[in-house]
């Protein structure tokens, strides 16, 4: 590194996030300023069933004033395993259950500003059952599509969202091994 930090402060505390702001001065003596969310993570969940469709869910995301369809997914407990919160996530916003769940991967989402790391899983085998959504979750609806279906929402434009962006091509690329 080319430089060091010289105060590094938590200006905010909140629920989902801290942000915090680091002076720095660089080698040359030139000063900077850093803001970082600093967020506990996440996981994200592809559940396949028997017939090959993909369970989605579309739920209102605030930021954007407008519901989006994407893959089930949820912000990591403190020192929580990521393969519990999204086994967690799955029966939470679907209800469905899997005894069947592996690591496709992980992605950092923004990392020009936050700390927020998703690991990414695959749940087969399937079992139906009753989902526990929260509050904020209660217009949550579910939505079972093919891959190629996903594809062309994808490149229509209807799926923006990031996480399932890459959770459906790491499924593709394991799919294809």
């Amino acid at each position: 590194m080319n430089f060091k930090v010289k105060k590094s402060e938590i200006l905010f505390r909140g629920r989902v996030f801290d942000l915090q702001v680091d002076e720095i001065e660089y080698d040359s003596g030139n000063k900077a300023v850093r803001e970082v969310v600093l967020h506990p993570g996440g996981a994200v969940i592809l559940p396949v069933k028997e017939d090959g469709k993909i369970i989605m869910v579309k739920q209102f995301r605030y930021p954007f004033q407008k519901f989006m369809l994407e893959l089930p997914a949820g912000k990591l407990e403190k020192d929580e395993d990521p393969q519990n919160c999204a086994e967690r996530e799955l029966t939470e916003e679907t209800g469905y259950s899997s005894k069947s769940v592996s690591k496709l991967g992980s992605i950092a989402t923004t990392p020009g500003f936050c700390s927020e790391v998703l690991h990414i899983y695959l749940a087969k085998n399937l079992i139906q059952g009753n989902h526990n959504r929260e509050e904020g979750e209660y217009g949550m609806e579910i939505f079972e599509y093919s891959l190629n279906e996903i594809e062309e929402k994808i490149m229509s434009g209807e799926i923006i969202d990031s996480k399932t962006i890459c959770g459906i091509h790491f499924y593709q690329n394991k799919k294809g091994q």
